[in-house]
């Protein structure tokens, strides 16, 4: 590849909702290409669905040890960021603690959170609505709908006492454009680890009737207290920042789309969980996957990664690849289409997708018969979205009805 050519910088860009084309030019005649960085190992940006499955579902020749993926020369700062929890450790501490962590999260034990989400999303609605009356409009989803629902379900789930919950949504909300201030991103990162430490620490001397009081009380000295803030900062990265950006930006479409926003606002469950599913494909806000590093040498699709270089998966490259169907830069509801790996995929896939799920498929819903009337309230051209950012959304949302 020419040194010119940005193509670090490829994953994460977008022209509005999509990819921009070089994405899937370089997924059509270059899948597997290296990218070129100051420090570290070597690292293989691979676009194709095939091979992204590939790649995350083999835990036995790529790990997702954090302490591995730090060990290249210059990483020493990042090193010593290590947040633990499930996205950055390999079997058998992997294993162990997501078999305590898988059962708070099935369907059936989400049913309890159901009417405290109904309850968060209300009062949202209900702050659209007052501010609406207040000022006239326009009123910003970002920042009054799509961005505190995940951060009330999480505050809820973790247990975080409610005068600090303000305070935790900013922290969680600070560390995902590190290509853009990546001192900034540290820096929230081990403030968002002091606290949950913290957190952590009272819920060991009182459990309460939440995640972590739960995980303290089922399995006591079994899982440490390094181990528990591991596991509740993963939560916060897989649930806030997510799912904040799909609510915004599946509203978005919705408001274009009067078709899929009248399947969601009149249709079936069935109709709903459609939409969500294809909307969670179609806009894959998690944008690349956590990085692997090879074990040994392993050849994919006629290259060869060699042990100790990183494999780095474009999660929006693979969702849009044509294998999985015809017409995929499209929403087409009800289509069958293989999985979509929006949640990734493999051992490590997000344990929280169905609490991601449940919160798309009750807000969405609940938005739109609130306000069946909802719209822009400016161009679309006018809108700002975040750019190089891990996970992509839009910076603020005008609407009116």
């Amino acid at each position: 590849m020419s040194e010119e050519e940005p193509f670090t910088l490829v994953m994460f860009q977008r022209e509005g909702l999509s990819p921009v084309p070089e994405l899937a030019k370089r997924r059509m005649e270059e899948p597997i290409s290296r990218l070129q960085y100051p420090i570290g190992p070597p690292v293989w940006l691979l676009t194709r669905y095939d091979d992204a499955r590939a790649v995350l579902g083999d835990s036995d020749r790529f790990s997702n040890d954090y302490s591995k993926l730090t060990a290249g020369d210059g990483l020493e700062m990042l090193a010593e960021m290590n947040p633990g929890g499930l996205g950055f450790t390999d079997p058998p501490d992997h294993t162990r603690l997501r078999k305590m962590l898988t059962p708070e999260f099935t369907m059936r034990r989400l049913r309890r959170l159901e009417t405290r989400i109904d309850a968060i999303i209300t009062e949202r609605l209900d702050a659209m609505e007052a501010e609406m009356a207040a000022t006239g409009g326009p009123v910003d989803i970002v920042d009054l709908f799509a961005v505190p629902i995940p951060s009330l379900v999480i505050s809820e789930l973790l247990g975080v006492p409610y005068p600090d919950r303000a305070e935790f949504q900013k922290l969680s909300e600070s560390r995902f454009d590190f290509l853009g201030d990546i001192m900034g991103c540290l820096a929230a990162v081990q403030d968002t680890l002091d606290y949950l430490s913290e957190l952590v620490k009272e819920q060991r001397r009182n459990p309460g009737d939440n995640l972590l009081g739960m995980l303290v009380r089922e399995h006591g000295d079994n899982i440490s207290d390094e181990e528990l803030t591991g596991l509740a900062d993963g939560i916060l990265i897989g649930g806030h920042e997510t799912t904040a950006s799909m609510l915004a930006l599946g509203a978005l479409h919705l408001m274009t789309e009067p078709e899929h926003a009248a399947l969601v606002r009149d249709g079936s469950d069935k109709d709903v969980n459609a939409v969500v599913e294809e909307l969670l494909r179609f806009l894959t806000v998690v944008q690349v996957a956590f990085p692997r590093v090879a074990l040994e040498d392993v050849e994919i699709a006629g290259h060869t990664i060699k042990a100790g270089e990183l494999a780095l998966c474009s999660l929006s490259g693979a969702n849009r690849d044509p294998k999985l169907g015809v017409n995929v830069d499209q929403v087409q509801p009800h289509r069958p289409l293989p999985s979509h790996v929006a949640f990734g995929y493999g051992l490590h896939r997000c344990v929280g997708a169905e609490l991601g799920r449940l919160e798309l498929r009750m807000a969405y819903p609940a938005l739109l018969r609130r306000f069946p009337n909802l719209r822009l309230a400016v161009p679309f051209e006018d809108l700002t979205f975040r750019e190089l950012s891990i996970v992509y959304g839009v910076e603020k949302l005008p609407v009116t009805w």
